[in-house]
């Protein structure tokens, strides 16, 4: 890969390919085949953020091997999401995999010094959110970003939010995660003056249809400015939130 890259650049020295071209070709360089994985090397060239592993349905072993190649590309942070504690053990033997527990989350590397433009706010309304809640803040963090934590702040005991409202407001992005009727993105986003990202839980009693429930009142949020992900994922809020936080003005 690397002798590719280095044939790209000396034929823009030459003045045979400009920048420009170089760059698309950089962009459309292959992907490592390892048989049971076709690892993208090229995804932080093109999307600003290398390939995620998702980890459930995979073995220990080919965790490691997509893994490791992430690494031999020169990733310095990978993240592995759905990972079970059986397999991040396994995973341990070989590899220096932090594995935090709440979130099902393992880290290899070191996490990167923040780099967005300004905070990330994740909020729960119960304790029983918080698993979805550290996968999402985990990500942000692992993404480069300055996180804030407020969590139990649900609308069962609103001030408790609303004591909360220097963070909220100053934050560059809100994530607000519920179960239940998922009512905590609507009052957010009735308070905040930023974009705020709706995680639906399956936290809740039986007519809440394993977030379901949360899911449909938090697309029919009257608040403007809500956007929604899918239920359960606070990997999908933690990186949409980076991207958001790291928007400067584009030409």
């Amino acid at each position: 890969m690397n002798r590719q890259i280095l044939q790209i650049l000396r034929q823009v020295e030459q003045g045979k390919l400009t920048a420009q071209e170089a760059m698309l070709q950089l962009k459309l360089e292959p992907f490592a085949d390892l048989g049971f994985a076709k690892v993208d090397q090229h995804r932080a060239l093109r999307q600003g953020v290398a390939e995620i592993i998702y980890g459930e349905g995979k073995t220990p072993e080919q965790i490691i091997g997509i893994a490791s190649s992430l690494q031999e590309q020169g990733q310095k942070t990978v993240l592995i999401t759905r990972l079970s504690p059986e397999k991040a053990q396994q995973i341990q033997t070989q590899l220096s995999v932090q594995y935090d527990q709440s979130s099902r989350m393992g880290i290899l590397g070191q996490m990167p010094e923040p780099d967005g433009i300004g905070t990330i706010v994740v909020a729960t309304g119960g304790t029983s959110d918080i698993p979805v809640a550290e996968e999402a803040a985990l990500t942000a963090e692992a993404l480069g970003n300055q996180v804030i934590r407020l969590y139990d702040v649900g609308v069962a005991g609103v001030h408790r939010l609303l004591a909360h409202l220097e963070e909220l407001m100053s934050a560059r992005v809100v994530i607000a995660i519920a179960g239940m009727e998922g009512a905590l993105a609507s009052v957010i986003g009735g308070l905040v003056d930023c974009p705020v990202i709706g995680v639906p839980t399956s936290v809740g009693y039986g007519a809440s249809l394993n977030g379901l429930a949360a899911l449909l009142s938090m697309l029919n949020s009257c608040a403007s400015g809500v956007s929604v992900v899918n239920i359960d994922n606070g990997f999908g809020a933690g990186y949409l939130a980076s991207m958001i936080n790291h928007l400067e003005g584009k030409a």
